[in-house]
Formats: C-alpha cells, sequence, structure tokens
C-alpha cells in the first residue's frame, strides 16, 4: 500500500512539473468527448422528440381520406372525386378482419358554439367510442361517450381541455362538466372533459368538442370537404382513422381496406394512387430511419474528434516516456521495479484520460442541463447525456493512453539501469 501511494505521489508530481503538455492533453480529450456526447444528445433529442409529437396523435393511426380516380378506367386523363360516406366505415368495421379499431370522423367548424357564459369557435367532431382507442384523448373530469350514447344518439359532448375553457372561462368558477352547451341553437350536455393533449396545449384536439357520430350524422352532416359542396353526397364522411391489431400487419390490413373502398366506389385497388391517406406507422419507420442516418452521422463527426484526442494522448504519452527514458534508468539504479515503473506510466495514461474525460463530460452534461431550461420547438427534446456513449469515449481513450505509455514503458523499463542512462 505505501509502495503505490508513492507512485501516486510520483505520478502527480510528474503531471506537476509538466503542466502546459499535462494541460493541453487534457483539453483536447475533454474536447474531443465533450463534442461526442453533445452530437449524440443531439440526435438523441431529435428521436424522442418526435416519438413523444407522434404520441399526441395516438398509436399505430391510420388515416384515410377522400380521393380521386380515373373517371374512365384505364384512362389518365379525366379523374373523378370520390367521397367516404358511413358505409365504407361498416363495411371495413364488418370485413377486415386484420383491422382492430375504425372510427368514422365527422368535422365541422362552422358550428355555433354557445354555453350559459360564452361562445367560441372550434371545430366539432362526430366520432365513435372507440376513437379515444385509436387516438390519444387522456380523460379528465367525467367520462368518455359510451356504446349507448351512440346507439341512442344521444345529445351529450365531451369537451377538449381548450374549449372547456373557452366556454366555461375559469373567472366564472365552473368547469362545465354536467352543464349544458348549444350547437346551433341545440341543447347538449357536457359529460366529460379532456386532460390536455401535446405540449403547452399546442395541439388541435384540445379546441375540439366530441360528439357521438351518429348523432353528428343526423343533425350536422357535413356540408363540404376540401371546399367543395357535399350536401348532395348520402351519409358522406370527413374521413376514417382505422388500427390494425398488429403494427407489423398494417401493410396488410391497409391492403384490406383499399379492396374494400375500391370495390364500393367502383375503381381498380391496385391504383394506389387513388387513395389519400397517412399511415403514420410507414412514416415513424421512415423518421426511424432518418434519425439513424443522423446518428450514424452526427456519431461519425464525434468518432473524428475522438479520434484526434485519442492521437494526441497516443502522442503525448511516447514523447513522455522517450523523455524520460533517463528517469527510468535512474529509477532502477535505485532499485526500482518494472512493475513500479509500468503501474506508474498506466496510472498517468489512466489519470490523464479519465479526468479530463471526466470533465468534457461534466461540461457537456451542464450545457445540456442549462438547454433544458430554454422552450424546444415542436417535434425536438433538448440534448441528454446518453451514458453509454460517455463510458465507451472515456473507456476508448484510457484505452489508447494506457497502451501508448505501456508500450515504450515496458522497453525502456527492460532496458539496464547503463542502457537507459546513455539513452539521447
Amino acid at each position: 500500500m505505501r509502495v503505490l501511494r508513492e507512485i501516486f505521489i510520483q505520478t502527480f508530481r510528474t503531471l506537476w512539473a509538466h503542466k502546459l503538455r499535462s494541460f493541453l492533453t487534457m483539453f483536447g480529450i475533454a474536447w474531443g468527448v465533450g463534442s461526442l456526447l453533445l452530437l449524440v444528445g443531439v440526435g438523441e433529442g431529435f428521436r424522442t422528440g418526435n416519438r413523444k409529437q407522434m404520441a399526441t396523435f395516438g398509436q399505430d393511426i391510420m388515416f384515410l381520406f377522400p380521393g380521386r380516380v380515373p373517371a374512365i378506367e384505364g384512362q389518365a386523363q379525366g379523374m373523378r372525386q370520390y367521397y367516404l360516406n358511413y358505409k365504407d366505415y361498416e363495411d371495413i368495421k364488418r370485413e377486415a378482419k386484420l383491422v382492430k379499431n375504425v372510427s368514422p370522423v365527422i368535422a365541422r367548424e362552422d358550428v355555433h358554439l354557445q354555453s350559459e357564459v360564452a361562445a367560441s369557435g372550434g371545430q366539432v367532431v362526430g366520432i365513435t367510442p372507440n376513437f379515444n382507442q385509436i387516438r390519444f384523448l387522456p380523460q379528465g373530469p367525467g367520462r368518455w361517450l359510451n356504446e349507448l350514447d351512440y346507439d341512442q344518439r344521444r345529445q351529450v359532448a365531451v369537451l377538449g381541455n381548450e374549449m372547456a375553457t373557452n366556454l366555461f372561462p375559469p373567472r366564472e368558477g365552473i368547469n362545465g362538466l354536467h352543464h349544458t352547451i348549444t350547437l346551433n341553437g341545440m341543447r347538449f350536455e357536457v359529460v366529460g372533459i379532456l386532460d390536455s393533449v401535446g405540449k403547452d396545449e399546442n395541439n388541435s384536439s384540445n379546441a375540439r368538442i366530441y360528439i357521438p357520430a351518429s348523432t353528428m350524422r343526423t343533425y350536422f352532416p357535413p356540408k363540404s370537404l376540401g371546399g367543395v359542396n357535399v350536401t348532395d353526397v348520402p351519409d358522406a364522411i370527413s374521413f376514417i382513422n382505422y388500427q390494425p391489431f398488429e403494427r407489423s400487419q398494417h401493410e396488410l390490413a391497409k391492403q384490406e381496406v383499399h379492396r374494400i373502398i375500391a370495390r364500393n366506389h367502383q375503381f381498380d385497388p391496385a391504383n394506389t394512387k387513388a387513395f389519400e391517406e397517412w399511415d403514420t406507422i410507414k412514416n415513424d419507420e421512415m423518421v426511424g430511419k432518418i434519425f439513424d442516418a443522423m446518428n450514424m452521422f452526427l456519431g461519425s463527426v464525434g468518432l473524428v474528434t475522438l479520434a484526434l484526442g485519442a492521437i494526441g494522448v497516443i502522442n503525448i504519452m511516447l514523447v513522455s516516456v522517450t523523455e524520460r527514458t533517463k528517469e527510468i534508468g535512474l529509477r532502477k539504479a535505485l532499485g526500482a521495479t518494472n512493475r513500479s515503473i509500468l503501474t506508474q506510466f498506466f496510472l498517468e495514461g489512466i489519470i490523464l484520460t479519465v479526468v479530463a474525460g471526466g470533465v468534457g463530460m461534466a461540461v457537456a452534461s451542464g450545457f445540456m442541463s442549462l438547454l433544458h431550461l430554454l422552450p424546444a420547438p415542436p417535434g425536438f427534446d433538448p440534448p441528454t447525456l446518453v451514458w453509454t456513449s460517455a463510458i465507451t469515449a472515456i473507456g476508448s481513450l484510457a484505452a489508447a493512453g494506457v497502451i501508448a505509455g505501456l508500450y515504450p514503458a515496458r522497453k525502456a523499463a527492460m532496458l539496464t539501469p547503463v542502457e537507459a542512462l546513455r539513452a539521447e
């Protein structure tokens, strides 16, 4: 133990004797580690931010919108518009075996919304009770729409968080639950209020009123879709949301839906251009590949920076050992063993890399913590320290420093004291 303590003391004395060289070496290591961790943290922030933003929509959602098909099958010229209808929804629900949940969506923004204390603009959406299983709609006070509401066409409503605040301002001292609102003069009972969706309430779901699709279909059918009057389209709906049983089967589920829609609207299901849709599963996979490529790029840049730091460590350790060959000879002449000499250089490499790497990690972590205090743009989380990258970076530099120090030190230690003292 005493010998080890003396080796530690001698190691620190040597590093202190070469302050500038030690500082520059440690600065290069800290810079390399800090740069790598920041770059990896930025990439991870993009990835986690995107996942959180997608989670505010829901899980494994497929959107199907009205589309356009050739007016005459097989011809590219002349297109006709087709609109989704209630039969499309019912056929998908009955026939599509790989579809777990499906809901029609009837949306209108021209309905006059009035409570006993205030009026508001916003969107009224008619949906089926399973809609909250497809989309992310966290329930607050009250309840969600149920099957009886749908079957009996009840005049009940669930308010988004922002809509509840607009129709029942906090200054009035009521949250609106079990109170009455009017939609174009028709009375609806508020049976539930949703919690806020998304970051800083920046989500359109918060400014909506949800009512049963059967009620919406009866009293507020869509008037226009895409700026086109659809009052003469029987049972038109705005779009359809559905969800496959298994994420891996989303393409097969999509093909089932395509066949049903193509049959109902008389066109070839193989004509993929006829479908206006948004597959969030496919989108998520594509974005994941983009982030993987970005992480590889950022990681490569960081590794280059780290490699430059490692080269600096290796160069410094090689020069240090070469300059101290006479010192090694003198210590051997005074009775130092090969093991004690190698231990000292081992400790020098470890101390330089681990301490400098720790400083680089601490600085990077502190900078990333400061970024957490700033508002982040949608779809982006502030960079976060990735511990696996930190451990790998510091471990790699430590290994490079130790190897660079031990190899020439071993050669010098194997010399006889006389040979070592003669070295230039």
